[in-house]
């Protein structure tokens, strides 16, 4: 069990977590039709803004309450529901996704009972809209705590309770925020290899997949439907991917009565087998054969880049369950967890992270952390601290803003888990000198009674 040692400092040197508003606008982004909504300043939405256009190189769907100096004083409510009215006349989006900021927060505002107000008193108006709270101050939690409440949210807010007549191919996925948009897709297709018929919330991989829509959207195009949120209770299983999804899961099955399976990562063989097997079972049906044959890539894989991942030390900074995710893949196959640095300390991943501690804190505690690691693993701002101390790094999570394709990253089962055998093996060779003839023969120049002789290895 690692041992977590909390954050001492009083400010970030080189700051590792994105806020909850921006997990929470996230996971709103996977709906189709939804226009997420920061309850807030400019300042707040403008900077979670920027990180999604940089990450995704998408036009990104996200508007503000833009409260200023007299509405943080006399209360935002107003502006909350001028902004609620004039994103329905303009963008008619199917959901709108509230989230909240630390300005609201630390004054106490009741945004849940300013939206029943809207609700009841603007009926007419919002008719055919749902509207979802997530409580997400910014000085609490990060990137995975908000895009769990918003999951929690929608669930809370519009699936339809009760136990229903369940659907036997049916399958809810709750994807964690650490799968990409090829994950998700990889995921989909995987499920549907079975037979089954699967409902992904949410589902960024129908909106944040890169794709050109043939008009002007002003909302998300693609992903999850509300209808498909409010039935929910028809699935008959649900599977949680990442342990931040665990709320969400018992929150499905205690209005609806949908069981859950959760699994904490579906990267490595172990885990891919465990969740193949689970699909057979559902289903009823064998594996199917190009499903075995990634599997049998996958074992080749390993057999192949083990050898260039045995003693390595490697220093990872992300999300618990990311953080989770990635040390137990490179323990697997053979390396050594030199650092370990979270986010926050909220999630009980932590504590069975393969390391000996897992520190919480920011990149500039991996920096000091990782001074005779082999490999940097994190985001894009981790990219001075690698180049400080000559390490390569192996870019990972939100943001990544100076490469592209991030969001087509696989990285999860059998075809995931070859990729990333095989980038970071790459990694490991394009690093790694090649030998100089005085080191492959240092008695090359060796002196003799004669003067200097050359090495029996010179001569012709």
């Amino acid at each position: 069990m690692a041992r977590i040692l909390p954050q001492t400092k009083s400010a970030a040197v080189n700051p590792l977590k994105s806020s909850q508003p921006l997990g929470a606008a996230f996971a709103f982004l996977g709906v189709d039709g939804a226009m997420p909504l920061f309850h807030g300043s400019q300042g707040c939405t403008s900077f979670a803004l920027v990180l999604f256009v940089r990450h995704f190189k998408e036009a990104i769907p996200l508007q503000t309450t833009a409260m200023d100096e007299l509405s943080t004083i006399l209360g935002g409510a107003d502006n909350l529901e001028e902004a609620i009215l004039n994103l329905k006349a303009r963008t008619k989006p199917t959901l709108i996704g509230v989230c909240t900021t630390a300005l609201v927060e630390t004054r106490g505002e009741d945004s849940a009972g300013d939206i029943a107000d809207i609700k009841l008193k603007r009926a007419e108006e919002i008719a055919g809209m749902e509207i979802v709270l997530a409580n997400t101050p910014d000085f609490d939690g990060a990137i995975e705590d908000g895009w769990a409440k918003a999951v929690t949210a929608m669930i809370e807010g519009i699936t339809r309770p009760g136990e229903q007549a369940r659907q036997p191919k049916k399958i809810a996925i709750l994807p964690g925020w650490n799968l990409t948009v090829a994950d998700i897709e990889h995921l989909r297709e995987m499920v549907e290899s079975f037979g089954l018929k699967p409902v992904i919330l949410p589902d960024v991989s129908g909106s944040l997949d890169g794709t050109v829509p043939d008009r002007w959207v002003t909302t998300t195009y693609g992903g999850t439907s509300v209808e498909d949120i409010r039935e929910l209770g028809t699935a008959e299983q649900c599977i949680v991917i990442g342990e931040h999804m665990r709320g969400p899961a018992e929150v499905l099955q205690m209005l609806t009565g949908v069981p859950y399976v959760l699994f904490r990562s579906l990267t490595g063989l172990k885990d891919a087998d465990r969740f193949v097997s689970l699909l057979s079972a559902i289903s009823g049906a064998s594996v199917p054969a190009g499903v075995r044959r990634r599997r049998a890539q996958l074992q080749d894989a390993l057999l192949d880049g083990h050898f260039h991942f045995g003693g390595k030390k490697i220093a990872i900074a992300a999300e618990p369950d990311q953080l989770y995710q990635l040390a137990t893949f490179f323990v697997g196959m053979g390396s050594e967890i030199a650092a370990a640095v979270a986010t926050t300390d909220m999630s009980k991943i932590l504590e069975k992270v393969p390391a000996e501690s897992v520190q919480i804190g920011d990149l500039g505690d991996l920096e000091t952390l990782a001074a005779s690691a082999d490999l940097l693993v994190t985001h894009s701002h981790g990219r001075q601290a690698a180049q400080r101390l000559g390490i390569p790094l192996m870019r990972v999570g939100f943001p990544i803003f100076d490469r592209l394709g991030s969001q087509h990253k696989l990285t999860i089962l059998y075809q995931g888990t070859r990729d990333l055998v095989f980038e970071v093996a790459n990694i490991f060779q394009a690093c790694r000198q090649a030998p100089t003839p005085e080191e492959l023969d240092p008695l090359r120049k060796r002196e003799t009674p004669d003067g200097p002789r050359s090495s029996p290895l010179t001569r012709h």
